[in-house]
């Protein structure tokens, strides 16, 4: 193995497995990569980490005996505040670990968690780093929706040194950008998929046909209305067909807080968030998803599966059309989707794109691998 160079700033389950694509091409050229692991999540991440042929982070940011998931916007300024705080205070070993054999170093963060802007302010400012941004240049053209997620990106922006953005509207969005900007024609969640497509499926007792619904995005979950329009209208929806809603613990407790409960039955069946190995398998099961996340909205494009996102905007509106549809958080508008999704049915692109390559290509044309 030679000298680590590269480290990956990371914060989420989300972005390990993103990454993990990027990860392993990077110890196939020979590297060993660090993960310096912020703790945004940290429920299942030792599990996440071992489907992924993935080591454990090699430094937690937060430390991990006092890591928590991140779970509301308050938590926020202290968890930052801590992460900082030991970035700073082993500011030297961090250092030491990406310059130990003279060449360039350099941070890799991910999407557009609060973790981005940190890890790109960390490795620039604290490090005196390059940073490199996969996934960059996502916009939807309000700072106000998604938020935090367009002022995580934009800030991003302003920072890191390399964008590796997944199509060219990406790349026009960086535009005025500095730095290297690096088209990788898909978004590196195409990799991780093939990853995790086929893997067995494990949920007892699964309906023969049944849609998929995942609603937790903080701009839904934040409007006791829109929230509940959503979940009344999927519950109706389920009398014709089963409808799984996948529900973390903070959806379960705006439900409970909600009074709700009772909502869900036989048919409109309330199950546990599953790791990505296991999830995936059950999506590309499914006759149809509705989601309020951008990364299983692309996944969705990318399986050619009929797809609607419940929100206002979204930041890829390259992946809308007949098979993936916005909603704009609109109760007529997701009944029309589930109305007509047998109709929606697309090509699917998994043996098209392999934007994990480019970005690897493009280190080791640059001299960091």
């Amino acid at each position: 193995m030679g000298f680590t160079v590269i480290s990956f700033i990371l914060g989420t389950t989300a972005e390990l497995i993103k990454i993990a694509p990027v990860y392993h091409g990077i110890r196939e050229r020979g590297m060993r990569p660090k993960i310096w692991f912020t703790a945004q999540h940290v429920d299942e991440v030792a599990d996440v980490l071992a489907d992924l042929d993935m080591p454990q982070p090699d430094v937690w940011l937060v430390p991990e005996d006092k890591a928590h998931n991140l779970e509301s916007p308050a938590q926020v300024p202290g968890w930052a505040a801590q992460v900082l705080r030991t970035a700073w205070s082993r500011r030297h070993e961090l250092r030491a670990a990406l310059t130990e054999d003279g060449r360039p170093p350099l941070v890799l963060v991910h999407g557009d968690t609060f973790t981005t802007p940190y890890g790109s302010l960390i490795g620039k400012r604290i490090l005196k780093s390059r940073v490199g941004h996969v996934e960059a240049g996502a916009r939807s053209g309000s700072i106000l929706s998604p938020l935090p997620e367009e002022l995580n990106r934009k800030i991003a922006a302003k920072i890191v040194d390399i964008h590796f953005a997944p199509s060219i509207r990406e790349v026009n969005n960086l535009r005025n950008a500095r730095g290297v900007v690096v088209d990788t024609e898909a978004n590196t969640a195409i990799d991780a998929m093939r990853l995790a497509i086929n893997q067995p499926l494990d949920v007892p007792d699964l309906p023969e046909k049944f849609g998929l619904a995942t609603l937790h995005r903080f701009e839904l979950v934040s409007r006791p209305d829109k929230y509940r329009e959503a979940l009344e209208i999927l519950r109706e929806q389920s009398r014709k067909m089963p409808i799984l809603y996948m529900a973390g613990a903070p959806e379960r407790e705006k439900i409970r807080s909600l009074g709700i409960e009772n909502i869900f039955d036989d048919r409109f069946i309330v199950q546990p968030k599953m790791r990505y190995l296991k999830f995936l398998p059950l999506v590309a099961r499914a006759e149809y998803v509705v989601t309020d996340s951008g990364g299983l909205s692309a996944e969705c494009y990318y399986l050619g599966l009929p797809c609607a996102v419940h929100r206002e905007r979204t930041e890829t509106p390259q992946h809308l059309g007949e098979t993936v549809v916005l909603t704009e958080m609109r109760g007529d508008k997701l009944q029309n989707f589930l109305d007509t999704y047998q109709n929606r049915r697309g090509e699917s692109w998994m043996d098209k794109y392999h934007p994990a390559e480019i970005v690897v290509d493009t280190l080791a044309q640059l001299g960091y691998c």
